[in-house]
């Protein structure tokens, strides 16, 4: 294996800045801000970027019908906003951020199909750090192409699988927030949503599983295990995690997978849906 791909979800940015522009090649800038943080993933973009690299718009490749943010789009709605970036079904996509959304789209490619896709380890921040090359302004238009999506395999979980978990055992709920938003004494970061967790959720901030060291890489697997059991989590049961808007919960599903680890499903709905409804148990209440 090329030294520069850790393993078949991650590649080094030395390994990317030697093949910028390659035919076949398409970088996505999927930065993106909760709506506390007043600004958006384009403003990012424009201010700083990798050279040649095209702007996944978080938003505008959600569900357009959902009342919560960030839900998974149809397959169509997919295909064409992909397609309209340029990815086909034969392209390589790396995938970067300078937080950690870059899992959650990682993510959403592989539900619909796409596997020649990875993450970039360290990100934005580790690439500026490195003194790699860097581009600003607005994104370049794309040539469009077509894009097929599959159909997404069983790793969705919906509020009544969730609370059937916390009810019967049939799977940890494991929450990714920081813990102050998992307790409450922050609040959610979502306007007119209550903090608060569900009652029987186990917290594991997803920032636990990236070195926040300066290096800014995702863990090496074994020890995102042993992270997982420290927080009380068994990563050979099965395993619903969860978050604000499905975001960061894909972040403990990446390590998951890089990890060997099958039985895994995202709560799509997160607390963004579960906080709030008032049929549904919270705490505090």
């Amino acid at each position: 294996m090329d030294p520069d791909l850790i393993d078949e979800f991650l590649v080094e940015a030395s390994w990317l800045e030697s093949r910028l522009g390659e035919t076949g090649l398409v970088v996505l800038d999927c930065g993106w801000y909760a709506p506390e943080a007043g600004r958006s993933g384009l403003d990012a973009f424009r201010e700083g970027h990798i050279p040649g690299a095209r702007h996944f718009d978080l938003d505008a490749v959600s569900d357009p019908d959902s009342p919560y943010p960030n839900m998974l789009p149809s397959r169509e709605h997919f295909a064409t906003a992909v397609g309209r970036l340029g990815v086909s079904n034969q392209t390589t996509v790396i995938i970067y951020d300078a937080t950690y959304v870059s899992a959650r789209v990682w993510w959403m490619f592989r539900l619909f199909g796409h596997r020649q896709c990875h993450v970039l380890n360290g990100g934005w921040r580790r690439w500026l750090a490195e003194g790699r090359p860097v581009e600003t302004g607005d994104p370049i238009p794309a040539p469009v192409t077509g894009f097929k999506p599959a159909s997404p395999p069983d790793e969705v979980a919906d509020w009544r699988e969730v609370l059937r978990a916390l009810r019967n055992d049939t799977a940890q709920v494991v929450d990714a927030r920081a813990e102050k938003r998992f307790t409450g004494e922050l609040p959610s970061g979502y306007p007119g949503l209550p903090p608060g967790h569900m009652p029987g959720a186990v917290n594991l901030p997803w920032s636990r599983l990236v070195r926040q060291d300066g290096d800014f890489s995702f863990e090496d697997p074994g020890t995102a295990e042993r992270i997982f059991r420290e927080a009380g989590v068994d990563p050979d049961r099965p395993i619903i995690t969860t978050c604000g808007s499905g975001v960061t919960a894909a972040v403990l599903a990446f390590q998951l997978m890089r990890m060997g680890k099958g039985g895994w499903k995202i709560y799509d709905g997160s607390w963004n849906e579960w906080g709030r409804r008032d049929d549904l148990p919270r705490e505090p209440a």
